[in-house]
């Protein structure tokens, strides 16, 4: 057993005795440079985030060298941010967590390098995360008495999934995309209606000044009777709807089309979501949450919290500011893991195709 294996199985034995477990996070996933800390998985101390959104915009998207260049840059200084922000030092930390996929793996690697330096020169507990286990933990920061078994939907740029939440580090996955997330298809065909990045939020902001009428889009897959989705046809609808009033020179509100599309999209998440819900057995068919960067959006939180409650379920959703990419969420999945008595070896690697129940 090494020096440091020897500090950590000292360390888990004191966690066991700790009423308070301060656990220091990272995120770097994507396009945001964030650490945390985070106490007994439910108290948020510290919460730092550095966005890369001016980066990218003139590319309409993230631009991955780019994104892992920015994170080597500012992760020193978002990190001492942190620890600052939560009046904390190094030593009096209890373990160290981080996104170990998936996402971009330039990006993964910086965050997982540097957690591993802070975990080893501090001789802490090392815990890698699962980026949507991270996603659905964010809901214990705004509901603390939400606790397993639940269902979720994770919907963002990268996933939509319907999961199991069966318990704090166990998952089953019940439905997914079979094509584009919602969060793609959402900023795909706001670039086609000249938004600017990121398109979610725009696109939410133009179709509320829109008639959701206006238009339809069907989808034969998505009103069948499993819980997938299959989004790549709907966006393609809506790009082909627009092309050919362009070349028809018919004139086309672009705020009716993206108030449609939202609607369409809405529609397919809360009935499949609660639908999915409604057929788990025991507490899992009583409570359903909403996590991951589409969360945001307002149309959503309503239409889901409307059927979720005509169907006599319990709904759950984030804070705002927990919704996008951030270390606090990561934070409280990891203290999750560790109430399993699950740690990680220095070894771990990055894996920018990780399944929620192959972590």
């Amino acid at each position: 057993m090494t020096h440091y294996e020897r500090a950590v199985s000292e360390k888990l034995d004191e966690l066991r005795q700790k009423p308070h477990v301060r656990i220091l996070a990272i995120e770097t996933s994507c396009d945001e440079t964030a650490c945390a800390v985070v106490e007994n998985g439910r108290t948020v101390l510290s919460n730092a985030v550095h966005t890369q959104i001016p980066l990218h915009a003139p590319f309409g998207g993230v631009v991955p060298e780019i994104a892992s260049r920015s994170h080597v840059q500012k992760i020193g200084a978002v990190v001492r941010h942190a620890l600052q922000e939560a009046n904390l030092t190094l030593d009096e930390l209890d373990a160290v967590a981080v996104t170990s996929g998936p996402g971009l793996v330039g990006a993964l690697l910086v965050g997982l390098s540097y957690a591993k330096g802070l975990a080893y020169a501090a001789g802490l507990p090392f815990l890698g995360v699962h980026h949507i286990a991270a996603h659905i933990a964010a809901n214990y920061l705004s509901d603390p008495d939400l606790n397993p078994p639940f269902t979720c939907l994770v919907a963002s740029g990268g996933h939509s999934h319907i999961i199991a939440v069966e318990d704090y580090d166990r998952y089953r996955l019940i439905g997914r995309t079979r094509d584009d997330a919602a969060g793609e298809a959402f900023d795909k065909v706001a670039r086609v209606l000249g938004l600017p990045y990121p398109g979610g939020p725009n696109l939410e902001q133009l179709a509320m000044q829109g008639d959701p009428t206006r238009y339809r889009f069907r989808s034969a897959f998505n009103e069948g009777a499993g819980y997938d989705f299959s989004f790549s046809g709907i966006k393609t609808a809506v790009v082909n709807r627009l092309h050919n009033a362009e070349q028809a020179g018919e004139a086309i509100n672009r705020a009716d089309l993206a108030a449609s599309f939202q609607k369409t999209m809405v529609e397919i998440l809360a009935e499949k979501s609660v639908r999915a819900t409604a057929a788990q057995s025991g507490e899992a068919g009583t409570k359903l949450a909403l996590a991951g960067g589409v969360s945001a959006n307002r149309a959503l939180r309503e239409a889901m919290q409307a059927r979720a409650a005509a169907a006599g379920i319990a709904f759950y959703c984030p804070a705002f500011e927990y919704c996008t990419d951030n270390a606090a969420m990561v934070g409280s999945a990891a203290y999750g893991k560790l109430l399993q008595g699950t740690t990680d070896a220095l070894s771990l690697n990055a894996v920018p195709y990780l399944s929620i129940e192959e972590r």
